[in-house]
């Protein structure tokens, strides 16, 4: 469930390994907007629970990155 590596960390939010910290700040937040559950709340639970899904490997996939890099 926990992101294993840094490249699959920056496949999940869909950005290059030689992007620039500002770019992955914008991929995460734009990946999270996307899939945050909230967003598909009228959509049922099924598309609730796959959005959750979704939005926690994101999250997962953004820390692993910024303790990688040291971001604040």
């Amino acid at each position: 469930m926990f992101v294993k590596n840094a490249n699959a960390a920056y496949k999940i939010l869909e950005i290059d390994p030689e992007a620039y910290d500002d770019e992955v700040k914008r991929a995460y937040r734009d990946m999270a907007k996307k899939y945050h559950p909230d967003k598909v709340s009228y959509l049922g639970e099924d598309f609730q629970k796959a959005a959750k899904e979704k939005f926690q490997k994101v999250n997962e996939a953004y820390e692993e990155i910024k303790k990688q890099r040291n971001i604040a």
